[in-house]
């Protein structure tokens, strides 16, 4: 009878598009890479609450706010969601938190910058939302299970986030003059940031082979910046804005637009920590962490009470 290898088992999964659970055997390369993505996708929503939570008391409606309130707490449970997928892989929530909180884990570039006006809502709404639904809208089909079906209900709650900024940018874009003008600053300054959030091109991603061989992900950064640019346009004309690109222009032989490439210097900037906001954004989540140190530790405590008292019944 012929041998049949743990690898040749997990290659057959991926070449059957079956998905790899938690209690399967894995190659240790791929596990860290899922550590590393997952948790870097949680931290982002994590942090992703804090320039948007800054709006909260300031928002121009009561609609707005509970919008806005909604949507903050929608991005707090994808952290948790994301932070038990990655727990399935033997890896901790503490150690996770810890290495955000030291600055060793990333997230994503564009939560370093500042949210200045109630235009910038709408353009995080729209254009950061409508980024990330096209980033994890392949990652439904991930190869690993538990961040797939994880995946599934944060991409119909993005749906709604993306929908909630483009209102925003609408109510703008069609009001006064001066409306509009806050609208197309929050374009022009939200724009560039937002293509970055793909990651490098494919010849300088570090790591966009291995997720494609391991069918983490389905489509390089390349792929889905392209389309993010090819659906966007439209909208965009659609609010009577303009893109802040003076090469954008539709070519016709790849069917898509051709546009200038994000400032590749800033990025690698600002995932090294130096953006605008890098350091406000670690302080904020550090202190919220430390602040809620009573509440963690009295949830061990009637955790632990209520065992003791399981255990004498």
């Amino acid at each position: 009878m012929e041998n049949i290898s743990f690898e040749d088992v997990f290659e057959g999964k991926l070449a059957k598009n079956e998905m790899i659970e938690p209690k399967d055997w894995m190659p240790e390369n791929y596990r860290k890479h899922l550590i590393r993505q997952i948790s870097q996708h949680a931290h982002s929503e994590i942090i992703g609450m804090l320039p948007e939570g800054n709006w909260i008391t300031r928002a121009p409606s009561l609609r707005a706010k509970v919008v806005l309130l909604a949507k903050v707490q929608d991005e707090g449970g994808h952290g948790l969601y994301l932070y038990t997928a990655a727990e399935t892989l033997g890896v901790s929530r503490d150690e996770l938190l810890n290495n955000l909180h030291t600055g060793k884990a990333k997230y994503s570039s564009i939560f370093n910058y500042p949210t200045l006006t109630w235009a910038d809502i709408g353009a995080v709404g729209w254009l950061v939302d409508g980024a990330a639904i096209m980033n994890q809208v392949m990652l439904q089909r991930s190869s690993y299970g538990p961040y797939s079906r994880a995946m599934v209900r944060i991409c119909k709650e993005e749906s709604f986030h993306q929908r909630q900024g483009y209102e925003i940018m609408t109510h703008l874009a069609f009001g006064t003059k001066d409306q509009k003008e806050m609208a197309q600053d929050a374009l022009n300054r939200w724009w560039y940031p937002t293509m970055m959030m793909f990651g490098p091109p494919d010849s300088e991603s570090p790591n966009s082979e291995n997720a494609m061989k391991w069918r983490i992900k389905r489509e390089t950064n390349d792929q889905l910046r392209q389309r993010f640019v090819d659906q966007t346009v439209k909208q965009v004309e659609y609010l009577g804005l303009i893109v802040p690109d003076e090469n954008l222009k539709w070519n016709e032989a790849k069917n898509g637009y051709d546009f200038t490439e994000p400032n590749w210097v800033e990025f690698k900037n600002i995932i090294s920590g130096n953006g605008p906001c890098n350091k406000e954004r670690l302080a904020a989540r550090n202190k919220a962490h430390d602040d809620g140190k009573w509440v963690r530790e009295a949830a061990q405590a009637f955790a632990k009470k209520r065992s003791e008292i399981y255990a004498a019944a």
